[in-house]
């Protein structure tokens, strides 16, 4: 039987940060799987930085616990295992590349001088060049450098590429992707970019309100839901048919004639026949008169993001929580 404790990089017990303005965040409950990359999304204000500096013992949690493979955050255990890289990349801008990553060296008894200089020589950043000199894309690499020097087994990315042009964006997040693929290293990467996410995330957490309203396998959570597209149903104010069963409506939108919904299925599939329970959505999902697709992991995020909290509820991912 799998241990649940090694199985799991990242757990919250009823989280909660509360600050003078308010909750950051309150009654969050997660569970997210070692050795695969997750998508932390949420509007701004939603709670993700407070959630990273939490993960890296930067604060303490107001009420619950959160715990990293097992450990209290603040434990030298955690820390060693932990790295976190923020937007705002704090790198002393009077030293030198060279100066930068010997400071990572003395700082961390874990150190991988090789793959840090590595990171840095692959970007043709010379070593005796001071910070304050490099461009944006540059001084990103110099952070990973510092990063994966480390030798993380959680790495945390707090909108580390948001400042930098598209193409630098992906050379980056191939850099860190790489990296990452021969480590195994776990990830949980935060964005606003949520067509990147689709290719490098497996996993999702979702943030809203300062409550988790999503959460799981990436690829299970658009399996439990379908996009559904028709011609608006006359005297009904969202136009959706009256034949959803056991159907959740997550978002409705209505253009002129046509509505799109995304539903919560509960994985029953969008091609399900009509010899279905009488239970199931089988009016929509049996007519011919309504599209129903997968929805990609985009589309999924932004009806989440959108809908309202009460639409939005939590949902659970038993095989993270087992």
């Amino acid at each position: 039987m799998t241990d649940p404790i090694a199985s799991t990089a990242l757990r919250a017990t009823r989280l909660g940060r509360r600050f003078r303005s308010g909750w950051a965040l309150r009654d969050c409950d997660f569970a997210l799987p070692a050795g695969r990359i997750t998508a932390l999304v949420g509007p701004n204000g939603a709670g993700k930085s407070t959630l990273f500096h939490l993960a890296t013992g930067l604060l303490r949690p107001t009420e619950g616990e959160m715990s990293v493979f097992g450990a209290d955050p603040v434990t030298a255990g955690a820390r060693d295992r932990t790295a976190l890289l923020a937007q705002d990349k704090p790198l002393y801008p009077r030293f030198t590349v060279d100066e930068t990553l010997r400071f990572g060296r003395e700082l961390n008894q874990d150190w991988d001088q090789a793959t840090a200089e590595r990171i840095v020589r692959a970007g043709d950043i010379p070593l005796d060049a001071r910070v304050g000199t490099l461009s944006p894309g540059q001084c990103t690499r110099v952070s990973l450098a510092l990063a994966f020097g480390k030798r993380p087994e959680l790495l945390l990315l707090d909108e580390p590429l948001a400042d930098l042009d598209p193409l630098v964006r992906i050379e980056a997040m191939g850099l860190v992707m790489a990296e990452v693929a021969e480590r195994g290293i776990t990830v949980v990467l935060s964005s606003h970019v949520l067509s990147e996410l689709e290719n490098v995330c497996d996993h999702v957490l979702l943030l809203k309100h300062g409550g988790v309203r999503l959460q799981g396998d990436a690829q299970r959570l658009c399996d439990d839901h379908v996009l559904l597209t028709g011609r608006a149903e006359s005297g009904r104010e969202d136009g959706l048919p009256a034949g959803l069963g056991g159907a959740t409506v997550v978002e409705s939108t209505v253009t002129g004639r046509q509505v799109t919904a995304l539903l919560r299925t509960a994985g029953r599939p969008a091609d399900a026949s009509a010899d279905a329970p009488a239970d199931s959505p089988v009016d929509v999902f049996a007519d011919d008169r309504w599209v129903t697709e997968i929805p990609s992991l985009e589309d999924l995020l932004l009806a989440y993001l959108r809908s309202a909290p009460a639409d939005a509820a939590p949902s659970g991912d038993t095989e993270a929580a087992a």
